[in-house]
């Protein structure tokens, strides 16, 4: 309509406004097909896992790392802690990218303008812990047991201030028991919550090194994770 009446210059920031909104809406979407399509993959069985020996510290610290902007966008501070620098397991780095951006997203939901979030990696021998903490609203322990359940929504209210379809911490635990590992969450309402995840420390002898995860940048990986929230 404005390109046929010759207005594009003089509705410009209209029109911008409108795409932004657009292209938010698709990240939306994208997570939330690929999040459905990948369930539904693993439930028949034909998700594929590409496992790889790396340094599970330094690929959490560097996804932490890519929000560190957005974060501080939020009015938040989000800080990583490990009590060791290498600690080289078999993992789907990929993958731990969608377990660990979706847990810091759930954090930031939660979590008001100066709270902080908490991303931990410890080093138990036979597993690694990877911990992400808030001290933000907190989960009611009634919501506890239901949070990892597919299309559950602890705030099904329309005064919401995130969007999302209750499929991320799903599909988040599918995939890290795919790793071998168990997740589990704490919380007490008012003061916080914190989600705990622990993978397996061993190693893969045949790796998937011709595979490479970095269809999108790493920049519209964060957006499209982080689309629920994303501003």
């Amino acid at each position: 309509m404005y390109c046929n009446s010759g207005s594009l210059d003089e509705n410009k920031d209209s029109i911008i406004k409108y795409i932004n909104s657009i292209k938010q809406n698709s990240y939306r979407l994208s997570k939330l097909i690929n999040n459905i399509v990948d369930t539904s993959k693993i439930e028949a069985g034909f998700f594929e896992m590409n496992l790889s020996n790396k340094n599970i510290v330094e690929v959490i610290e560097k996804i932490v790392m890519s929000v560190v902007d957005f974060t501080q966008s939020k009015g938040l501070n989000i800080i990583f802690d490990t009590d060791k620098e290498e600690k080289i397991i078999a993992c789907d780095p990929e993958n731990i990218e969608r377990i660990i951006l979706n847990l810091i997203s759930n954090a930031i939901k939660f979590s008001n303008e100066g709270n902080e979030i908490f991303v931990d990696v410890k080093d138990k021998n036979e597993f690694v812990e990877i911990s992400v903490k808030d001290n933000g609203i907190g989960i009611e322990e009634k919501n506890l047991d239901m949070i990892f359940d597919r299309f559950k929504q602890v705030d099904k209210s329309l005064s919401r201030k995130t969007e999302g379809a209750g499929v991320g911490l799903s599909l988040v635990k599918s995939i890290v028991e795919l790793h071998g590992g168990t997740i589990y969450a704490e919380s007490e309402f008012g003061k916080g919550s914190k989600f705990t995840v622990k993978i397996p420390s061993g190693k893969v002898l045949n790796q998937n090194i011709s595979y490479s995860g970095n269809v999108r940048s790493e920049n519209e990986n964060v957006k499209v994770e982080l689309s629920d929230i994303y501003s």
